[in-house]
């Protein structure tokens, strides 16, 4: 896998779907989305170049991959 960074959202949503299946995206807020991402094996993201905007891309994708 490529080292991920905070743009690849849809990359990085499919990797906390796999990594975190017991949690439901709906309810995880934004600072613990953070924080999950920037502990995945693949990320190589700057922690302090996140958004708001970013991370709610990043909490849709995740929803849907975990329909």
């Amino acid at each position: 896998m490529n080292n991920l960074d905070w743009l690849d959202v849809l990359e990085i949503a499919i990797e906390l779907n796999d990594k975190f299946p017991e949690i439901d995206p709906q309810w995880i807020s934004f600072p613990d989305l953070h924080k999950k991402v920037c502990e995945l094996s693949d990320f190589s993201g700057d922690p302090s170049k996140s958004n708001e905007k970013i991370l709610e891309a990043i909490q849709m994708h995740w929803i849907e991959e975990y329909q």
